[in-house]
């Protein structure tokens, strides 16, 4: 019989309840606690503090002379040993028979909250001998975002975050780079997990979150073998605290408001400029000057209509909410974490009204999670994490890029939306481009999104067989699925002829339920076991850690994913000095043939406390701590770029046109061969060196770390040379190579003055890549080879609501714009449209034959990725009142405005806000060529002309609070009471703010896209 999932969760809560019934201890019964606390070196240590968590008298004890104690309590509580200058100590009273208790001195960097989690496993800062960097959630600010990587940015060197798709409510779509590109196969997206499990994290609430840590160089990407060359992305979720039960409720309501939006032209501006660009084309003007008078005095609004589609159909604010309510607590048995929390962002569309549904983009979200951690006995802990997730967006069936394109490049008297009859206004050129008839008769969906994840891990000490021998199993199961519904209609539009007549274009219906479906359906599971050994002897700290993995990834109607492999890794510590770290991870990927998906991953670090020695010692009066560290290995990348999936098998495919037989017409139905398979496919080797120091100062209130590093990737799959002889392709072939390197540091300060706390922080990183292998077309000029420029390139982002972005790195180099004749007749002849006039565009003659044609394109070093990723912030506090922000940049990118300035089609004449600013006769140094309608491709073709820097720094966020008198807020039966108010994006310094775009995403609020937004809001946090 087949238990579902609902009744197996069941099972192993009764499961859970009778192993504390058997092998647990009852909780309250009275026992008298007696021990000794004593140090490292068993020497007792009298004036110990110690306490019983949850205790409502806030009752210490004292140990004696002899570090000797003698404590009431029961079993279900949890004794908490602390002392100035030592680790503090927790442990259950039940457990405690006599022993010592041993209290560690905090060496810097070894404190109670100097924790680093690595994968499955967990270290003091001094032991880390890897490149990991940390931020902890309690210091990023509340944003009522839906993403969360809008709080991420520019706070952790080594890590780029970048907006790289819509930003419609509910995507937000962003991408991360860990240090730089290394790869020209994928956007090198890093692997992210939450508490060990491979999952996004964007989508969950910033009260989730314990920490996040940015893993970067071999010494901790091997544990994952083929997976991890672009880095992890690790986020620790929070965790139950034995140490007093609190509740807490945060509250926050905003406003989010365009970053940029497109300015159209009013009818006259338009018209004129379709005069002029009809007239540059060879045609003659289109409107007369009663119809200029017309559009400019507003006489006829419906035989001249002048809209502003932008002010009419968009809000200039939009709201959005969060509230969130956390309860953590427990005892020696038992530790939970529970959260739930509910977000809703409200659409910037407006202008349509239907009684039946709402056609404004809308996203709401709920977020569950638990996370409860068992101690059955002293022996057996088990954890269970719970969470949830529920998503609702609506938005228009016309859908968003549709809708948007309408908006911004239907020209302003290209009808009335409203005739005088009632009907949506409409022209055989622009029959379904009425924005008000998309949003109130065109229907609206709404996606339904359920996603739930599920883990469950036990931990058994072995002591009985080996001291300090432990296993571990750890399992975790996630399932997604989307139901969308809504509402189903079409509209017509009419336009008024010069008769009197109406012309309608299209047919009306009334509203009816759109048909239900349900897609998206994803589970995943995975599957993590293995032993773990920590030991000290003497001087010596031995850590150990093995683990077998399994990973399946289900779609429905695709072939399952899966991934296995083995992970081990060995620490070894002396004098907690010395640090010596051996990883290797051996695992494979499906995407290679059978006997060639596995691969052995090794790597190795080393780490030096260099402070702790004799010969350091004159430096300790400035210097506290000072790390030297290392770190060498191989990791592997299993992506081959665009190739089908299983390349290394030959496909046919069956829908290809065949031969015709006899006297028929028509052709049998034939098979074709796909593009060759390549049995030999392997993945990419990435070779990663990391070289850096960790260093404290001024009585640890100065902390510096910085990094040099350095990456060569071999093997990337790149296209094959076969000769064209042959009559087919192969899909790719393992001859492509390309490194990176750069340097990143990231430093704080942190100082009390007076009544005045004060915490600076700032990160820097540098990256540079090169491309060393990659084949191309063998009689390539040398100005057209991609060997030795940098991997990627610009974005161009979409001209059209159905062209998608690309990436360009070649094009012609621009000598600005023609002025005169002469000029022309004495440049190189141009063949990249039927006529050069003055106010083309003119290009280097690269090759020197005289004439412009594609032999002068060339290969640039222009990339979107910025060679300098840098942020800067400081948290001030004093007398109740707090205050932080951070201002973040970049410097080394750049971005094409080819598709902005040129953005259009022949019915609206290729005319928007920027075609104001072109050449004419009179206005020689213009800097944009001048207006056409046809022939344009001198001028629309990709050259470095359109390239500018986008280079930029950002107020990113800004947060002031206030937390209400201590005194006063008790009377209220509260420990905190806190208001405040927060801003995201709210300046921004760039050379393309005369554009009036954003350096980040130019392309959003023009074209078709979604626009970036910044949010203002005010909240309330309360603690209980």
């Amino acid at each position: 019989m087949r238990l579902s999932k609902s009744k197996y969760i069941v099972c192993l809560l009764f499961l859970w309840t009778t192993v504390l019934n058997v092998y647990g201890q009852k909780p309250d019964e009275q026992l008298t606690v007696k021990g000794r606390v004593v140090d490292q070196d068993k020497k007792p240590l009298p004036g110990v503090a110690i306490s019983i968590q949850e205790d409502k008298k806030n009752t210490t004890f004292n140990t004696d002379g002899n570090g000797n104690f003698t404590i009431e309590a029961s079993t279900s509580d949890v004794l908490v040993f602390k002392m100035v200058g030592y680790g503090t100590i927790l442990k259950p009273a039940g457990e405690l028979n006599m022993g010592d208790i041993v209290l560690t001195k905090s060496l810097v960097d070894a404190g109670d909250n100097d924790l680093v989690y690595i994968p499955f496993g967990v270290r003091k800062k001094r032991e880390v001998t890897a490149t990991i960097s940390t931020i902890s959630a309690t210091n990023l600010p509340q944003i009522p975002s839906s993403s969360l990587t809008n709080v991420f940015t520019g706070r952790l060197p080594g890590l780029s975050i970048y907006p790289s798709g819509s930003q419609q409510p509910g995507y937000d779509v962003s991408s991360f780079l860990v240090r730089g590109r290394s790869s020209y196969n994928s956007n090198q997206e890093p692997l992210i997990l939450v508490d060990g499990i491979e999952r996004n994290f964007a989508a969950m609430d910033l009260g989730e979150i314990e920490s996040v840590s940015v893993l970067k160089d071999a010494a901790t990407l091997a544990w994952y073998g083929m997976y991890a060359a672009n880095g992890v992305i690790y986020v620790k979720t929070r965790r139950g605290s034995a140490t007093s039960t609190k509740v807490t409720f945060d509250a926050q309501a905003g406003l989010q408001a365009p970053l940029q939006i497109a300015r159209p032209l009013d009818s006259y501006s338009y018209a004129t400029l379709y005069n002029e660009a009809s007239i540059n084309s060879g045609g003659a003007a289109v409107y007369s000057p009663a119809a200029l008078q017309a559009y400019q005095d507003g006489s006829d609004p419906i035989k001249y209509p002048n809209n502003n589609f932008v002010k009419d159909f968009t809000k200039s604010v939009a709201p959005t909410q969060r509230y969130v309510a956390t309860v953590t607590g427990g005892n020696a048995y038992l530790k939970y974490y529970t959260l739930l929390s509910a977000y809703q962002q409200g659409g910037f569309y407006k202008g349509g009204y239907n009684e039946t549904y709402d056609a404004n983009t809308n996203f709401t979200r709920y977020n569950l999670r638990t996370n409860i951690d068992l101690h059955v006995n002293k022996n057996l802990d088990v954890a269970l994490d719970i969470g949830g997730r529920i998503t609702n967006l609506t938005f228009p069936n016309q859908g968003t890029a549709a809708f948007l394109n309408a908006v911004y490049s239907t020209p302003a008297n290209a009808f009335p939306v409203i005739n005088p009859n009632g009907s949506y206004g409409g022209t055989s050129i622009f029959p379904t481009s009425n924005p008000q008839a998309m949003l109130e008769a065109r229907g609206a969906s709404t996606d339904l999104v359920r996603n739930m994840i599920a883990t469950i891990s036990a931990r058994q000490k072995m002591d009985g067989i080996l001291k300090g021998l432990s296993a571990e199993v750890f399992y975790a199961y996630d399932i997604a699925g989307a139901y969308r519904s809504g509402f189903t209609q079409t509209y017509a539009t009419s336009e008024l002829l010069p008769t009197g007549l109406y012309q309608t274009y299209g047919t009306a219906s009334k509203v009816d339920y759109l048909g239900n479906s349900f897609s998206g359906n994803v589970k995943k599971s995975e599957f993590w076991a293995g032993l773990d050994y920590d030991r000290t002897f003497g001087q010596s700290d031995i850590k150990f850690s093995s683990r077998v993995s399994r990973q399946i990834y289900s779609v429905f109607g695709n072939l399952d994913t899966k991934r296995e492999g083995i992970s081990n890794r060995l620490t070894y510590g002396f004098k907690q000095r010395y640090f010596v770290d051996l990883t290797a991870g051996y695992s494979s990927s499906e995407n290679f043939a059978v006997g060639q998906r596995f691969g052995f991953f090794p790597a190795a670090s080393v780490g030096w406390i260099i402070s702790d020695e004799n010969f350091m010692k004159g430096t300790s009066s400035f210097l506290d701590f000072l790390k030297i560290r290392g770190s060498y290995g191989l990791v592997g990348n299993d992506a081959i770029g665009s190739a089908r999936r299983f390349a290394f098998n030959d496909f046919f495919s069956r829908s290809t046109t065949g031969y015709t037989f006899g006297t028929g017409y028509t052709a049998n139905g034939g098979t074709a061969q796909l593009a060759l398979g390549n049995p030999y496919l392997t993945w990419e080797k990435a070779y990663k060196t990391s070289v850096g120091f960790d260093a404290k100062m001024l009585k640890q209130s100065l902390s510096i770390s910085a990094d040099y590093f350095y990456e060569i990737r071999k093997d990337l799959a790149t296209g094959s040379q076969l000769p064209s002889t042959l009559g087919q392709t192969l899909v790719y072939v393992n001859e492509g190579e390309a490194s990176y390197r750069g340097f990143e540091t990231g430093i704080s300060y942190n100082k009390k003055i007076g009544s005045v706390n004060l915490n600076v922080f700032g990160n820097y990183t540098y990256q540079t890549s090169k491309i060393l292998k990659i084949n191309e077309a063998a009689n390539l000029p040398w100005y057209q080879k991609s060997v030795g420029h940098p991997i990627t390139s610009v974005i161009s982002p979409a001209a059209t609501a159905n062209s998608g972005a690309g990436y360009i790195s070649s094009m012609y180099k621009a000598m600005g714009i023609f002025q005169t004749q002469a000029e022309i007749d004495a440049a190189p002849k141009q063949l990249l449209a039927k006529d050069v006039k003055p106010g083309d565009i003119r290009y280097v003659d690269q090759n020197g034959d005289g004439i412009i044609n594609g032999l002068d394109i060339v290969k640039t070093d222009y990339n979107f990725v910025p060679n300098s990723v840098f942020g800067f912030g400081a948290t001030v506090a004093v007398k109740g009142f707090d205050l932080n922000f951070l201002l973040q940049g970049t410097v080394g990118s750049s971005v094409t405005i080819n598709q902005l300035v040129n953005a259009g089609n022949t019915n609206n004449g290729f005319l928007n806000q920027f075609s104001v600013d072109r050449w004419t006769p009179t206005n020689t140094s213009a800097p944009y060529p001048r207006l056409l309608i046809a022939e344009r491709g001198n001028n629309t073709v990709n050259s470095d002309f359109w390239i500018r820097s986008s280079d930029y720094v950002r107020l990113k966020n800004l947060e002031l609070g206030y937390s209400l008198n201590d005194r006063f807020v008790k009377r209220l039966k509260l420990s905190q009471l806190r208001f405040y108010v927060s801003g995201l994006n709210l300046l921004t310094f760039s050379k393309l703010n005369d554009l009036n775009i954003d350096p980040e995403l130019p392309e959003s609020g023009f074209n078709s896209s979604y626009p970036y937004m910044k949010i203002y809001s005010f909240g309330v946090n309360l603690k209980f």
